[in-house]
């Protein structure tokens, strides 16, 4: 895809709101206020992806609400 890896992932589950769509990549941000870090995580997952992606000149977003895209330039081979 235009030399780039682009590994997606949908969610069935109710979406992210465009307002939070950003947010959501920022460490410790967990949208769902019934959950704790007991039960949900500690909200660093997304923010890793998107590290991890920018270190390797590529890009996270969430599309549509539901869908995970991250966007990397693919590998040059000799």
């Amino acid at each position: 895809m235009d030399g780039q890896a682009v590994p997606t992932v949908d969610d069935d589950g109710p979406g992210i709101p465009e307002a939070d769509r950003e947010r959501v990549f920022d460490r410790f941000v967990r949208l769902d206020d019934a959950r704790d870090r007991d039960d949900g995580g500690s909200g660093l997952g997304l923010a890793i992806v998107a590290d991890i992606a920018r270190a390797h000149g590529g890009t996270a977003a969430v599309e549509g609400g539901s869908r995970f895209v991250v966007r990397l330039p693919e590998l040059k081979t000799s």
